[in-house]
């Protein structure tokens, strides 16, 4: 019988690969109703060594190496990597020793699969659109995207009011041109967001980080050890 001790004093770990403020503190407010009442423990870091924004592949490659030694020396639980670009994915698992390690993006567009046929993205800039290009086709799930529609923002500026009408006006021309019936949000820093594009595009959209966040609580608390 799985001890109720060793699942409080568990532990899961949010690295937010870039150095913003703003997206770690939008990330953490999103994950508050994963926070169980003698649950794991939920914390959300960024890494100082980060870019402001993960906008390109280099700066997605610059944060890896980082990323790892990170997660190498930490002692949690369970890890999730919050950059819709998995940036340095399966260095963090190889590192790992066997402790879960999940990646926003692979976990939210895997989510988006049980809502709907089709999904969108909500992409940052045209340079995300082609990492998201090629992430989908190397996870095999090309015929089931629509396509990427970009805000072109960057991460740091994707969790205040005011960007709130672009993802909306993206998400609307995913499901009405490109035939999406299930949309994702392309960056951390937009979960702030998640309800009002939803209530607008009429369908159902996915918060990347909570997805992953859920995945790796149900391996905690499924872990035959605890």
């Amino acid at each position: 019988m799985q001890d109720p001790g060793a699942v409080r004093s568990a532990r899961i770990l949010v690295i937010n690969p870039n150095s913003s403020p703003s997206v770690t503190a939008a990330i953490d407010a999103a994950l508050d109703p994963l926070r169980l009442a003698g649950g794991p423990v939920i914390a959300v870091t960024d890494l100082p060594e980060g870019p402001a924004s993960i906008a390109s592949q280099q700066d997605a490659d610059s944060v890896v190496i980082p990323l790892a030694r990170r997660i190498a020396a930490d002692a949690a639980d369970a890890f999730v990597i919050a950059c819709f670009s998995d940036p340095g994915l399966h260095a963090a698992r190889e590192v790992a020793g066997g402790r879960p390690v999940m990646g926003i993006a692979e976990c939210g567009l895997l989510r988006s699969l049980t809502l709907g046929e089709r999904f969108g993205i909500v992409a940052l800039s045209e340079g995300s659109v082609r990492r998201q290009r090629r992430m989908v086709r190397q996870m095999g799930l090309g015929e089931r995207y629509a396509g990427s529609r970009p805000v072109e923002a960057r991460a740091d500026e994707t969790a205040g009011e005011a960007i709130r009408d672009r993802l909306i006006a993206a998400a609307r021309t995913l499901v009405a041109r490109d035939g999406a019936d299930v949309i994702v949000l392309g960056c951390a820093g937009m979960a702030p967001h998640r309800a009002a594009v939803e209530r607008a595009a009429g369908c159902p959209v996915v918060e990347p980080c909570q997805q992953a966040v859920a995945a790796a609580l149900g391996a905690v608390l499924l872990r035959a050890d605890l």
